[in-house]
């Protein structure tokens, strides 16, 4: 039986990371993907001789350590399209042109979608995300639903519908009453702020030339002959000296394992002895949310002739966000608009091209008759991929992040955990798993 020093299991950003600098540092590693590819939740496809981000995509300023990740591999990166008018479609399904961050809504809405921005501004001010358990307020905020806390904030729906939008569909991809709280102050405490998260020309600042998958592919390619592929991890058996790996029915040895795979998808490998009750507990009470990004390809950006930026947002839209997402040096211009959480539930039941048909139609509250004809049409649907599960990330349900928050970052004798969807700072972002895979090799290392 062949042995290492670290087992990574999961080739996504986090475990690529934590091999990556575990490497670097000199220890014998090995990484293990369930998957024929790298990435995890990063991929490009192309489609009808266009590239097509199919998961995450966007760099924010606050993004720190995936920029220097970046900045360290030669990755270039450019900044979204953004110049022209905004839209805000309205309950009557009337598109109303704007500039800035201030939507235009009636002048008490606006003051109040302000005060409630200042509120969770104020609430994410006193928080580390990466002890969001520690919160002055954790155990009040983890008892509501953001739907119950945003109920007793305020009486105006259109200003609480907004407010919802950005942190249940847009971010989470669940209903407000799934997640508490809490958890809404910890993602946008992950971001910095609450005000950088309602700002799209912030938090989807900038794309990477070739696509955020270049990221992992990279990592995949100075790692070399250290991945291993279509490598299905069953079972990890261990004990104070370290483990063994089965994998393909062939027994690996290690010191060190690392799980770097979302909190729900570690009950996939059998592990003796088990997990302590709480580690078990912890995950069965993280779920993943929803959410259809569609990609819609025109001939041309026409958008931008009538001097829109292409950017988007309905409350009570099926497609309740869309931005523009032509690629650097196209011709043809792209949409990209998101379907969360029961609209996704809705549309997943549907036949193929009745979704498509749904989705277009919502394109065209936004930009007319003219988004129904696309020359190519993608979507990114991860809940029926098995080894995906939902997206963007897992999060936990009302109650749970103040009972088992800590224990996910917790190992068990010579196993540890992590990904995005426990990070603190880049919580459900890239840059969270790039700051989780560093902290697991660094706490392998002992530095």
């Amino acid at each position: 039986m062949k042995s290492y020093d670290t087992v990574v299991v999961g080739a996504g950003v986090t475990g690529l990371t934590a091999a990556w600098r575990l490497a670097e540092a000199g220890q014998d590693v090995l990484v293990l993907e369930a998957r024929d590819r790298v990435g995890g939740r990063l991929r490009t496809e192309d489609h009808n001789g266009s590239d097509f981000e199919i998961g995450g995509q966007w760099v924010s300023p606050d993004q720190e350590a995936l920029i220097a990740l970046l900045d360290e591999l030669g990755l270039a990166t450019y900044s979204r399209f953004r110049d022209g008018d905004s839209l805000y479609v309205d309950r009557t399904r009337t598109a109303r042109r704007f500039t800035g961050e201030d939507l235009p809504v009636e002048e008490q809405t606006g003051k109040e979608i302000d005060r409630l921005i200042g509120v969770i501004d104020d609430l994410a001010a006193q928080m580390d995300p990466d002890r969001p358990w520690e919160h002055p307020q954790a155990a009040e905020l983890d008892r509501v639903s953001f739907a119950q806390w945003l109920d007793a904030q305020t009486t105006d729906d259109e200003a609480r519908d907004n407010i919802a939008l950005y942190l249940g569909p847009a971010m989470l991809t669940k209903p407000t009453h799934s997640f508490s709280a809490l958890t809404a102050v910890l993602m946008s405490a992950s971001a910095g702020s609450f005000s950088h998260l309602v700002d799209a020309d912030f938090i989807l600042d900038k794309r990477v030339v070739g696509g955020l998958a270049s990221v992992p592919a990279a990592l995949a390619a100075r790692l070399g002959d250290r991945v291993r592929l279509s490598a299905d991890v069953t079972h990890v058996a261990w004990d104070d000296e370290g483990a063994v790996v089965t994998v393909d029915g062939e027994q690996v040895g290690a010191r060190n394992v690392v799980l770097a795979l979302p909190p729900t998808h570690v009950r996939r490998i059998r592990i003796t002895p088990g997990l302590p009750a709480e580690h078990r507990h912890a995950r069965e009470h993280q779920s993943f949310g929803l959410v259809i990004k569609a990609q819609v390809e025109y001939d041309t950006p026409f958008w931008r002739s009538a001097g829109l930026s292409g950017t988007g947002f309905g409350p009570w839209e099926l497609v309740h966000e869309v931005y523009d997402n032509t690629l650097h040096g196209k011709e043809t211009g792209t949409l990209v608009g998101f379907v969360s959480d029961v609209n996704a539930d809705a549309m997943g039941r549907l036949p193929a091209d009745e979704r498509r048909a749904a989705i277009l139609q919502s394109l065209a509250a936004y930009f007319g008759d003219a988004a129904l004809t696309p020359r190519t049409y993608v979507e990114s649907d991860w809940q029926h991929q098995e080894l995906t599960g939902g997206a963007y990330a897992t999060s936990f349900d009302v109650g749970s992040l103040t009972r088992w928050g800590a224990k996910l970052h917790e190992p068990v004798g010579p196993i540890r955990f992590g990904s995005s969807d426990v990070a603190g700072l880049g919580f459900q972002h890239v840059d969270g798993a790039v700051r989780m895979g560093t902290r697991l090799a660094r706490n392998i290392l002992g530095s």
